[in-house]
């Protein structure tokens, strides 16, 4: 299974990087999307230091659900999905591979540009490490609620607006402790309980979460 594992990974990484507008897109729109933060409100340091942890984890949100939308359009498309449930290989094997290659392509550049953005801002040197930490703990639960969202809008018109108001709403949570986590070390308090809070919710996500995605992809493939 580890090989298969680390096959489907390699293939998922190698047909992201030929599908380059899969991933730039949300890298470029994360990057736009910050940078307009103080030209619509203000260019005052403090105010940056403050608000700007907030709003690059509200531009990370956006940018995951751009990215999750047509996840598995192109795999049903091909047949790959059929191909796999007749193969012996899990589909919910599948699945965290596919998730895992997409948060390296798509989640991964937006938080090694992140300290590159907060030294543009005037952000300290520890504000921006524990931004990093809090989008390195939350970014995987996004990309994974994302995936079962798509899974089961998959083959529904429009699904783009329905995605999001499905979707939304589930990472309210991930949104509230990763901009909290930032929000306690700038102002000297511990951040042990969101830490501690996002880790649980990843180990949960990522044992729980790729079975229903496989079973949702299962009813689209019946349908």
């Amino acid at each position: 299974m580890l090989n298969a594992f680390r096959f489907m990974l390699y293939s998922e990484l190698l047909l992201l990087w030929r599908r380059s507008q899969e991933w730039l897109y949300p890298v470029a729109f994360f990057v736009i999307i910050v940078s307009l933060f103080p030209l619509a409100l203000s260019v005052d340091p403090t105010f940056l230091k403050k608000m700007l942890p907030g709003y690059l984890w509200i531009a990370a949100l956006l940018a995951s659900l751009l990215s999750i939308e047509n996840s598995y359009a192109t795999d049903v498309e091909d047949g790959n999905i059929e191909q796999l449930l007749l193969s012996q290989v899990p589909l919910s094997l599948f699945v965290l591979a596919k998730l895992c290659a997409q948060w390296i392509a798509t989640e991964l550049p937006l938080i090694i540009l992140t300290p590159l953005l907060g030294l543009l801002f005037h952000l300290p040197a520890n504000t921006i490490l524990i931004l990093c930490l809090s989008l390195l703990l939350g970014t995987p639960i996004l990309t994974m609620v994302g995936s079962l969202g798509a899974a089961l809008t998959l083959g529904l018109r429009q699904r783009g607006v329905l995605l999001g108001l499905l979707l939304l709403p589930l990472t309210i949570p991930v949104l509230i402790f990763g901009v909290s986590m930032v929000q306690q070390s700038q102002a000297g308090l511990s951040i042990v309980g969101p830490i501690v809070f996002l880790t649980g919710l990843l180990v949960l996500t990522l044992t729980v979460l790729p079975y229903p995605i496989a079973a949702a992809l299962r009813v689209s493939l019946d349908e």
